[in-house]
Formats: structure tokens, sequence, C-alpha cells
């Protein structure tokens, strides 16, 4: 026969059961496609997005508004926040730019690349007005040619106050992302076919 003290552990053994049994709910950021203007290097090797060390977690970061972090902790994002978000920027990348090979730093195949593209993310979230704000760095290095860094900030309304809402907003702002990235890359490779006739004027 149970005592009052063995019923009580059963039934708290039974909770922590069903909390455990709890599955999280998974989400990935998509890709969105842009316009596909072409003329960037041969080859562009994208290295890992960095982040903010307060995006770098298994949960979802809704908002850092009024002085504090919002996040669901049932809600995970499918795979680490910066690899995920390196994978869709070189897809979307290599859609943009027909004619150029995107290659992930932290893929297996990455040949000797034409130019390397670093992209830093500070912030990605909602502010207290339900608008997702991206901002961010990106710099493209060539070794015949200046290296070109530009600032982004992106604003993309948010539909609802769910996480897919929120998540869609983020797949937004990444594919604008990758549309100025593109441009930057485009730019770049204008500057290097500019450079020989630069230098022959000069002399």
């Amino acid at each position: 026969m149970l005592t009052r003290r063995g019923l009580g552990l059963l039934a708290a053994g039974g909770a922590l059961a069903g909390c455990g049994s709890v599955k999280p709910n998974l989400y990935a950021v998509s890709v969105v496609p842009g316009p596909a203007l072409g003329g960037g290097p041969g080859i562009v090797e994208l290295r890992q997005v960095g982040l903010a060390r307060y995006l770098d977690r298994q949960s979802i970061v809704q908002s850092s508004a009024g002085y504090r972090f919002t996040l669901e902790s049932n809600d995970w994002w499918g795979e680490a926040l910066g690899p995920m978000l390196t994978r869709v920027l070189a897809q979307e990348l290599g859609q943009r730019l027909p004619g150029t090979a995107v290659f992930a730093e932290t893929g297996v195949v990455v040949p000797a690349p034409d130019a390397t593209l670093t992209v830093n993310i500070t912030q990605l979230d909602q502010d207290g007005g339900g608008m997702l704000v991206l901002l961010a760095q990106a710099q493209v290095e060539r070794s015949d040619a200046p290296p070109i860094v530009r600032s982004f900030a992106f604003r993309v309304p948010v539909a609802n106050a769910t996480t897919l809402a929120h998540v869609e907003a983020v797949s937004a702002a990444i594919g604008q992302l990758a549309d100025g990235t593109a441009a930057m890359l485009r730019q770049a490779r204008s500057a290097l076919s500019s450079t020989p006739r630069s230098r022959a004027a000069s002399l």
C-alpha cells in the first residue's frame, strides 16, 4: 500500500515525465527568390554568418525591446542559426547571380574563390512596434582590388504575434540582405574590370 509520501512522489514523477514528453516546435528560415541580375565574380566564398551573441541560441529570440529578451522556450530553430543563415544566403546569392558559384565556408567543397564575402548580423528581432529589424555589416574582399564594406538596416512588418509570422519576416529580411550583398559582389567585379584601364591612364 502506498503511503501519502509515496503517492506524492509518484505524482511528481508523472508531472516530470509529462513535461519531458513535450516536443519543441522547430522552424527554418526559407529561401526568398530575388531578381537574377548576374555580373558577379566567378567563384565566391561565403564565410559563416556572424551573429550577436544573444541570437546564437536554440530558442528563437522574438524581441529585445523594453530592456529584456522575449522568446518562446518551446519554439526552436531547426539547426544552429549561424550555419542556417549561411546556407540560405548562399542559395539566395547563387540565384541572384547566375554564372557565379557561391560556396559556404562551412561546406565540404570550397574551391579557391575570386571573392570572399563576410557578413555580421548585430540585430535580428522585433522592435516595440512589431517590425522585424535586421542590422548587419558586410565586406567583399578580393586579392587584386580594395575591399568593399557596407552597413545594412532593414525593417520588415510582422503579420501577427505568432512565431511563424516572425520566422517569415526573418526570411524576408535575409532575402533583402541577399539583394544588398549581391549588389556588392557585382560592384566588386565591375571595379576589378576597370582597374587595368585606370592604371593605364595614370601611366
